[in-house]
């Protein structure tokens, strides 16, 4: 498998972990991997209260930066302008709110306990 493919995998497998975890917290997903002309939004949940656009970040090395720290600018912007399209084709009551979800994983997919670190409202 290519290093590109190794990557999609250990992505998606974080996005999978991030979810699970969602859903023991009480929160529905409504859509994993959405897709728009803008981008992609890794998980949209609902807490009854909040509509979570959700950025995960899988790193294998913490110590070279926190996973937080590549959602950038630009990528807050992209997910805003996503965010946007999805409530125009899927309007709701619950306030919408941008959470980072870092999940870090040293051994990839063999990690046993791969940490997650959630960001409630981490950027408007």
């Amino acid at each position: 498998m290519s290093v590109g493919g190794d990557r999609k995998l250990l992505g998606r497998w974080g996005e999978t972990l991030v979810a699970e975890d969602l859903r023991k917290k009480g929160c529905t997903i409504l859509a994993a991997g959405w897709h728009c002309r803008f981008g992609e939004i890794d998980l949209i949940a609902s807490d009854g209260i909040y509509l979570r656009f959700v950025e995960v970040k899988l790193r294998r090395d913490p110590h070279f930066a926190q996973a937080r720290e590549f959602v950038d600018a630009r990528k807050q912007e992209k997910l805003r302008l996503s965010a946007q399209l999805y409530l125009a084709e899927n309007p709701t009551d619950l306030q919408p709110r941008f959470d980072v979800a870092e999940v870090y994983a040293p051994e990839g997919l063999d990690t046993r306990r791969p940490e997650i670190i959630y960001l409630e409202n981490a950027f408007s």
